[in-house]
């Protein structure tokens, strides 16, 4: 039982401790965490991000983030849904915004598919070298076998299905 909200769902936590290879930078720049932030952090990360003080980032559960500090987290935008169905997002410490999955499971295939929530957002435009994780695989087989997806298909799935969440963003920062 998750008794304050910081317990990240078994499947991802699983993942994380794999870990991620950045290979000088053509790999995954990622650095999960081992709890979602509390919601004070995220607050006050979401108002210096947005310079916009009426906002506290509730709509975000963040689980880690990239070398630079830009954020991964789910976005509670499926009211009523539990966490493993809400969208996977990248809040980038540039500006960059995505939705990089649609859901945890379709997550755990773009991880075993070499990619993180920074190169998601980055693609096709990076210089990113993929390359399959048979740990991270095993994983997604084991948790989500009916959600496999290659990373191409998982960043175009959530693309489409949230196609105006950068601007929705961008309205938000002043």
């Amino acid at each position: 039982m998750d008794h304050d909200g910081r317990t990240l769902p078994a499947s991802l936590s699983e993942a994380h401790e794999v870990g991620f290879d950045y290979r000088d930078g053509a790999g995954v720049d990622f650095e999960p965490y081992s709890h979602f932030l509390d919601s004070g952090e995220i607050a006050e990360w979401w108002r210096a991000w947005t310079g916009n003080a009426q906002l506290d980032g509730s709509d975000f559960r963040v689980f880690g983030q990239d070398g630079t500090g830009g954020l991964a987290a789910f976005w509670l935008v499926r009211h009523g849904e539990p966490i493993e169905q809400q969208p996977v997002v990248f809040l980038g410490s540039e500006g960059e915004t995505g939705v990089v999955a649609q859901n945890l499971w379709v997550y755990l295939w773009l991880l075993a598919d070499g990619f993180g929530p920074w190169e998601a957002t980055a693609y096709p435009d990076h210089e990113h070298e993929p390359q399959t994780d048979a740990r991270l695989a095993e994983i997604a087989q084991r948790w989500a076998p009916s959600h496999a997806k290659s990373a191409d298909e998982v960043i175009a799935a959530a693309r489409e299905e949230f196609p105006d969440f950068e601007e929705l963003i961008g309205s938000l920062c002043r």
